[in-house]
């Protein structure tokens, strides 16, 4: 059961295509581990919902939390949303769709991006062991050797985290966001990014490709994601338990990984700081200029909740907080 990789449908902007079926894991799991996942979720600010509304003076923010693969169940979702939305003077996302489908459009013209452009490939990067491994996983998903060989190490962990089955379905970028940026459209309602891919992508490419390469090697274990991995996350965010997942999966991923708790912990903390703290921070300096408007800021569920989730942040700032239907 490895739920590490598909976090980041609760994180990223989603450009993948998705059609899977599975079973939600939470009801199999041990009294151990729901004991340790209940106390993990108690100690975490704002676990829970999904629809949040900061006041302060005369700004509102509608802040929505989004998980960036499809699920037919979210057009109920929307339907209860829109009259609460539909006098917003702005939309923010993480990206809009426009400028992901122009960073799609792009990347199908010229992948470097993506790619080791000099120097060494993967399969001089790793041992022949770790590159079989990593191989037949990537080959699994479409995804040849001889092309893997010359990808990013964080691009292919990415890729790790979309089961096989989610290869075929046109529809699988439709999720939460999608349909919110949707309705943005038909509203007539401005939209704005919150951070630019290229920044993103940078920030991936932070670290040297030797250490992308160990943090790919050594969390391979904890990577591969499921049908059933994905069901999970699913109820779980329609639940708006979004911290509730991040932490199952914390536990599940230090199991599946075979590392020692130091190890895997070192591993997780840096995720956590590029995907969560890092861009948080970046985006709380756009939403705190936000002035004598109400606004929709609409971005993966994984940013909501935790000592550095937007949530907490803005009620540090002086934001009065209700939680409010989703």
């Amino acid at each position: 059961m490895r739920l590490f990789a598909p976090l980041l449908f609760l994180f990223l902007p989603a450009a993948v295509q998705a059609a899977c079926e599975g079973n939600d894991l939470r009801p199999g799991l041990s009294p151990a581990v729901k004991s340790e996942l209940q106390q993990a979720v108690a100690d975490i600010p704002f676990p829970e919902g999904n629809h949040w509304i900061a006041s302060k003076g005369d700004t509102t923010l509608h802040l929505v939390g989004t998980l960036h693969a499809n699920d037919p169940r979210m057009d109920a979702v929307v339907e209860r949303l829109t009259p609460a939305l539909s006098d917003a003077d702005a939309f923010y996302f993480e990206v809009t769709q426009e400028e992901m489908d122009a960073f799609e459009q792009n990347l199908a013209k010229d992948m470097s991006p993506v790619m080791i452009t000099s120097g060494p490939s993967l399969i001089d990067l790793m041992s022949e062991e770790d590159w079989s491994a990593l191989s037949d996983g990537l080959s699994e998903r479409g995804i040849p050797g001889w092309m893997a060989a010359k990808m990013r190490p964080w691009f292919l962990s990415m890729m790790l985290g979309v089961p096989p089955c989610m290869m075929q379905d046109p529809s699988a970028n439709h999720g939460m966001d999608a349909r919110l940026d949707q309705l943005a459209d038909e509203l007539g309602i401005p939209k704005r990014s919150l951070e630019l891919i290229a920044d993103l992508m940078s920030m991936f490419d932070s670290h040297p490709i030797e250490k992308q390469v160990q943090s790919l090697v050594r969390m391979a274990g904890a990577m591969g994601g499921s049908e059933d991995q994905l069901a999970t996350m699913a109820n779980a965010y329609l639940e708006e338990k979004h911290v509730e997942i991040i932490q199952l999966a914390r536990l599940q991923g230090l199991e599946d990984s075979g590392l020692s708790p130091e190890i895997f912990d070192e591993e997780w903390n840096d995720f956590e700081q590029k995907l969560l703290v890092e861009r948080n921070s970046n985006w709380m300096q756009k939403i705190l200029n936000i002035q004598d408007q109400t606004v929709v800021i609409a971005v993966g569920a994984g940013h909501l909740g935790g000592d550095y989730g937007l949530l907490n942040q803005l009620q540090q700032a002086g934001y009065t907080l209700t939680r409010a239907p989703f």
